[in-house]
């Protein structure tokens, strides 16, 4: 088999894997959020209407929910080479997901560190598990309490990709939002 052809097919194993992952109870409706986003209940956001609800049922979503749902939809935060501090692109979704977090206490997540290959497994275990704590902090900062919130590592034993180049590497660098 070609190398080519056994990429695709782990690709796709791990596709396939993503899709049953079994996860918690996040708002997959606008009326999963109890009420308006940061302007209020009706605020001034307008409303625009989609279709949701599996039934085809009309449900009034004004686009800060949808955006706010776009956000909870993501579960994964990718790190640089070596670092466990939060690239700015995942304030907004880890700011996202915090709220839920105080808006819901009786939701609780676990936050999966990992590492890539490179490096010794003690150390990518202790990297994973920084990872996962810079996760935590922000998500407390945004008003999750700390029972909502456990975490793990697991450094290079799970990989997300495989492969030893840097694409696999850079998917691997990563936390997982886990919801039980």
């Amino acid at each position: 088999m070609s190398r080519t052809t056994l990429l695709i097919v782990c690709a796709m194993a791990f596709a396939a894997l993503a899709a049953c992952r079994s996860g918690g109870q996040i708002p997959t409706s606008a009326g999963d959020f109890g009420g308006g986003g940061a302007n209020g209940a009706g605020g001034a956001g307008g409303g625009v209407s989609t279709t949701g609800a599996g039934d085809g049922a009309n449900i009034g979503v004004t686009a800060e929910e949808a955006a706010r749902q776009r956000l909870l939809d993501q579960y994964v935060v990718y790190f640089d080479f070596d670092r466990s501090d939060i690239r700015p692109d995942f304030n907004e979704m880890l700011a996202a997901h915090g709220s839920y977090l105080a808006s819901n206490p009786n939701v609780s997540v676990r936050l999966e560190g990992h590492a890539d290959e490179t490096g010794s497994r003690e150390y990518n275990i202790g990297l994973g598990e920084r990872r996962a704590q810079s996760v935590r902090q922000i998500l407390l900062l945004q008003g999750a309490s700390a029972s909502q919130l456990s975490t793990v590592s697991y450094g290079e034993e799970r990989p997300a990709a495989l492969g030893s180049d840097e694409e696999s590497y850079s998917l691997n660098r990563r936390v997982e939002i886990v919801y039980r």
